[in-house]
C-alpha cells in the first residue's frame, strides 16, 4: 500500500492511494498543472491512475477532476446529487455514480462511501479495502457519528480531518457567522474532536496517520503534531507514523 497527501486544506485537496493493482485519487482540488507537478515530484506516474473518487462538490475538492479524467481517460466516481450539482466539471468524462452508504467494487478494491455531515449536497468519506487491508479518508465533516466510528475501525492508514483549534477559532479574525458555521454539525471537526475519534480507532495495526485539512488561520501544524504525539505517548496501543497534511506541498510517498 502506498499513500501520498498531494494537497490538504481549503485551497485544494488531493490524496493518492495505491493498493494491490489499483491506483486512485481521492479528490482533485488543485489545478491540473499543479496536480501533475506534485505527482511527478513524488514519483507517481499520472497515467497509471485508474479512477478519481469525489467526496463532495466544493471547488477545493473538484477543481481539475474533469480535466484530469479526460486527459487520462479514467472514470470519476461520484454521487448522483454531486454530479447534477456540478455537471459542468464532469463534461465528457466517464462518470460512475454511487450511493452513499452502499459499497461498490472497482478492479481489486471495495469502495465504501460513508455518509458524513457537511454543508454540501451529498458529502462522503471513503473506506477502501483490498488484500492489503483497510484504508480511509474522512475530512470536511461536522460531527463524529457512530457510523463513522464503526466504519473507520481496523484501518492501516487514516487520512483524518483536524481542522481547527477551538480557542484559535473563537479568538480569531473570522466573523461570528463563519465561526458558527465551522463549529456546527455541518462544518469541520476540531483537533480535540479528531483526537477523541482517534482514541476510539486506535489499534495495533494502524501504521500511518495523516492529520488533514488544517485551517491556515485557526490552526498550526506544530500544534497538531504536538497534540497528536502527546496523545500517542499516553496510550500503548499503536505508534503510527504521523504526517501533517500540507496545502502547499506533497508529503513523501509513504509505503506500508
Amino acid at each position: 500500500m502506498k499513500i501520498c497527501s498531494l494537497a490538504s486544506g481549503s485551497k485544494g485537496n488531493c490524496l493518492y492511494l495505491e493498493t494491490g493493482d489499483t491506483r486512485v485519487l481521492i479528490d482533485v482540488g488543485l489545478s491540473l498543472r499543479e496536480t501533475l507537478l506534485r505527482m511527478d515530484q513524488v514519483g507517481v506516474d499520472a497515467s497509471s491512475i485508474n479512477a478519481i473518487l469525489v467526496t463532495h462538490e466544493h471547488i477545493d475538492h473538484i477543481r481539475s477532476t474533469g480535466s484530469f479524467a479526460r486527459k487520462f481517460n479514467i472514470p470519476v466516481f461520484t454521487s448522483h446529487q454531486v454530479r447534477v450539482r456540478v455537471d459542468k466539471y464532469f463534461k465528457k468524462t466517464q462518470v460512475k455514480e454511487f450511493e452513499a452508504g452502499t459499497p461498490l467494487t472497482f478492479r481489486d478494491i471495495q469502495i465504501d462511501p460513508i455518509p458524513i455531515t457537511h454543508d454540501s449536497c451529498d458529502p462522503v468519506g471513503f473506506v477502501i479495502e483490498s488484500t492489503e487491508g483497510r484504508s480511509a479518508s474522512v475530512t470536511d465533516f461536522g460531527i463524529v457519528t457512530r457510523l463513522i466510528t464503526e466504519k473507520l475501525r481496523g484501518c492501516r492508514f487514516l487520512n483524518l480531518e483536524s481542522n481547527h483549534d477551538v480557542d484559535m477559532l473563537m479568538n480569531g479574525p473570522y466573523p461570528w457567522e463563519l465561526k458558527q458555521r465551522i463549529k456546527s454539525r455541518h462544518g469541520h471537526i476540531s483537533n480535540e474532536e479528531s483526537l477523541a475519534l482517534l482514541h476510539d480507532l486506535a489499534h495495533d495495526g494502524l501504521e500511518v496517520l495523516v492529520m488533514a485539512h488544517l485551517s491556515e488561520i485557526n490552526n498550526h501544524p506544530d500544534h497538531v503534531l504536538r497534540s497528536t504525539e502527546s496523545f500517542l505517548r499516553d496510550q500503548n496501543v499503536c505508534s503510527p507514523r504521523i504526517v501533517i497534511g500540507d496545502q502547499y506541498s506533497a508529503s513523501s510517498l509513504l509505503e506500508i
